[in-house]
């Protein structure tokens, strides 16, 4: 797999500005054979081990989770992104995403347990311990010897990680910590080896970090499982600390970089959450695209009526967007690892630097995959009608499996206002020239618009030319919105929740284009029809979008000649030359989908 030149490769948050050529996009049809037969294994895992036993996870079968991580630990499943060194199979960014993608689809109790653990309960020491940390921890935990879990939230600290309340006191003779706290909602808490502890040492501003050993008998208890919507073989409990003493060099990173460890583990956690909805989706489709070839209704099969059609469109749609979304951006940061690491970074500096590079993309990938997994859920539930709604059919588990996904890795709320947030502080900080764009448009809105028909011949050259101009609705709003709010911004919650709704849908939207161009050249236009089609529906629906937030956003904050200038802006950038006979454009998604019987564009 060929790298891109660094003059090719984007920085976060530039595709709003820079254009992106499609040959320079990584997409699933660009996986390598080492990357197939992973994927193909890990599928093999996932329906011996996980799709066909998916009622034991319904019954809270704790162990049987804990029966299918060890395994999974056994086939290397779990080692994938730990460094050849300790133990791992160091593979790059975009195979552990793959991994995560596919072994998550069955059941959200089972990935739910494998992110824990191969995220947050093993990444943070790969990441942020010493040599002798790793070396200790890592190739028990990338073997699945030992569990990991990651304990930092509590009863006050959600959203607001930083403000725990859980102490960490040094003693006396200088040797240990001593942790006395309660957190909650810790996943694998009941089967775990080892914590990822994050405590106050004094009145420091910020939280630290600490790895401590599962020991009952070192002031460490647990509560009960606790009783959840969905994901009901996670497990899922309380722990409490009580004068848990910690071995001084436990303490992981430098005092006080707990809160800055927690959250690059959440930008990490963010893409694989992404990634973890892409299979189950997948699945959705599948099983209601088989449900409804076979339901025979009014003496035809309910996949002939157009309602369902636009249903199983729709979720094919959103799907096939996630997965172009989520693996550019996958393949972005392996990019900018290995560009680190051949500048001279440690694969902990690189991978860290690589990740946060990518923390905006981070937040859209995490905030747009969520939402579609329980769209498509939903939808899955309608298709199979009062079976959708029996916990005898797993219609019902998977959309409330998907529902957890929207409250974990940072609400949706908070990834929304982090979005725009970060992109406006590296606008500030010259990351990313905002300002120069956004002033181009303003002079734009006061100039004549030009009234020539543009040759649209070529494929999806109008479907590029409106999405330059949805760039430019995101650069108008945003802009303006800077300009009177200025660092004050950050207050009016609402506005920034427009934007990001604005700045998403540009981003899953041109990633869905960028790969399917890129497949119509190399495969040829006449072999990728129903992909066109998915591409241009999407467009569609996130023009939609764009049109409804951007109406919101403009008619809250500006009044009098500039809210009827940014409407006219509003009502210029978003117009089709020609528009898009969406009925048409669904039945033929939908048609595709029903003869292959499943989603088949993985």
């Amino acid at each position: 797999m060929e790298t891109i030149q660094q003059d090719n490769l984007l920085r976060g948050g530039q595709f709003l500005v820079k254009e992106t050529k499609c040959e320079d996009v990584f997409t699933l049809e660009d996986l390598n054979e080492e990357q197939r037969m992973m994927r193909d294994s890990t599928k093999e895992f996932v329906d011996r081990k996980l799709w066909a036993h998916w009622e034991r996870f319904e019954k809270k079968d704790y162990a049987y989770t804990e029966e299918c991580m060890r395994e999974a630990g056994e086939l290397g499943l779990l080692s994938v992104a730990v460094p050849e060194k300790y133990e791992g199979m160091g593979m790059g960014f975009v195979s552990t995403m793959l991994v995560c993608d596919y072994i998550s689809g069955a059941t959200g109790s089972f990935s739910t347990a494998f992110g824990a653990h191969t995220g947050i309960g093993t990444m943070p020491i790969t990441l942020y311990g010493t040599e002798e940390q790793k070396m200790k921890y890592v190739p028990k935990l990338a073997s699945g010897e030992w569990f990991g879990a990651y304990c930092l939230t509590e009863p006050g600290a959600g959203s607001d990680a930083n403000s725990g309340k859980t102490k960490a006191v040094l003693s006396e003779d200088g040797k240990h910590y001593s942790i006395t706290g309660q957190k909650m909602w810790i996943s694998n808490a009941g089967f775990c080896n080892l914590f990822i502890v994050f405590a106050r040492i004094e009145d420091d501003k910020n939280i630290t970090g600490f790895i401590v050993e599962n020991d009952p008998s070192n002031g460490i208890s647990l509560g009960d499982e606790e009783k959840k919507l969905g994901i009901h073989s996670s497990s899922t409990r309380q722990v409490f600390f009580n004068e848990t003493k910690v071995p001084v060099e436990n303490m992981l990173s430098e005092r006080g970089n707990g809160f800055k460890i927690a959250m690059n583990a959440l930008n990490v956690g963010r893409i694989k959450l992404a990634a973890a909805c892409l299979e189950a989706q997948r699945r959705v489709v599948t099983e209601g695209v088989k449900y409804a070839n076979e339901r025979v209704q009014f003496k035809t099969p309910i996949i002939n009526f157009g309602a369902i059609k636009a249903k199983i469109a729709d979720m094919a749609v959103n799907t096939y967007a996630g997965e172009s979304a989520c693996y550019r951006a996958a393949k972005n940061i392996e990019d900018r690892i290995a560009i680190r690491q051949a500048d001279g970074n440690s694969h902990q500096e690189a991978e860290l630097k690589g990740v946060e590079e990518y923390a905006i993309e981070c937040s859209i990938l995490k905030v747009a995959v969520s939402e579609d997994v329980q769209q498509t859920t939903d939808e899955g539930v309608q298709i199979f009608g009062g079976m959708g709604f029996s916990a005898d059919a797993p219609m019902e588990k998977a959309w409330r499996d998907a529902r957890i996904a929207r409250i974990y890795e940072g609400t949706n709320e908070i990834n929304r206002m982090l979005s725009v947030g970060m992109l406006v502080k590296k606008a500030m900080k010259g990351h990313v020239d905002l300002l120069g764009p956004a002033t181009a448009v303003a002079d734009e809105l006061m100039g004549i618009p030009s009234f020539d028909t543009p040759d649209f011949s070529e494929l999806f050259s109008e479907e590029k030319d409106l999405l330059a101009r949805l760039k430019k609705v995101f650069l108008m709003v945003a802009g303006s919105a800077v300009q009177k709010f200025g660092p004050e911004l950050e207050q009016h919650q609402q506005l920034m929740l427009a934007a990001a709704d604005i700045l998403i849908e540009i981003y899953m939207a041109e990633s869905t284009l960028l790969r399917t161009e890129k497949n119509a050249k190399r495969f040829g236009q006449d072999n990728q029809g129903p992909q066109i089609a998915m591409a241009q529906l999407y467009l569609y629906n996130a023009t939609e979008t764009i049109i409804r937030k951007g109406k919101e956003a403009i008619i809250s904050f500006a009044e009098g000649d500039e809210q009827r200038m940014m409407l006219m802006g509003l009502k210029r950038f978003t117009k089709y030359t020609n528009n898009p006979n969406v009925v048409a454009l669904r039945n033929q998604i939908a048609d595709k989908v029903a003869a292959d019987n499943g989603y088949t564009f993985d």
